[in-house]
């Protein structure tokens, strides 16, 4: 492959507002566990080598587990993870697909019933911010 631009070495400053983001995510009330399967199963979707290696290490490194891993691009139909893991993993996917057709209605409401609008509006970010990381990263072929 060839040697493409590294934007976190050109431009520096562009990265700040995004790991003020990714801060603000480690201080919000998303639980460790929600906020690394959104970051994977996002990477999942978007084929994002970098993201995909960095975040898998960290989620093992915390105790998530190779199986529930494994089996994130079935979650749907998996017994491992719970209604509210579904859940989150479905918004994470309907955004990250946005082109689709969005964030249905049908997962919304379902995610309210497990998520106050604090928390709804955390996991929304999160999304939002994966999905920047896995641009730039898949973009710039950035190393790992």
């Amino acid at each position: 492959m060839t040697q493409r631009i590294q934007i976190d070495q050109l431009e520096p400053k562009a990265y700040k507002p995004l790991f003020e983001l990714e801060s603000y995510l480690e201080t919000s009330n998303l639980s460790v566990d929600h906020l690394h399967l959104i970051k994977i199963k996002s990477s999942f979707i978007n084929g994002c080598g970098f993201c995909i290696d960095m975040h898998t290490k960290e989620a093992l490194r915390v105790g998530e587990s190779n199986l529930r891993i494994f089996q994130l691009n079935a979650f749907e139909t998996s017994n491992v993870f719970s209604d509210e893991e579904k859940v989150l993993l479905q918004m994470t996917k309907e955004i990250t697909l946005i082109h689709q057709n969005g964030l249905s209605e049908a997962t919304y409401n379902k995610a309210t019933k497990y998520f106050d609008e604090h928390y709804m509006a955390q996991i929304i970010m999160a999304i939002c911010a994966i999905n920047t990381w896995n641009r730039i990263a898949i973009s710039t072929l950035k190393p790992f």
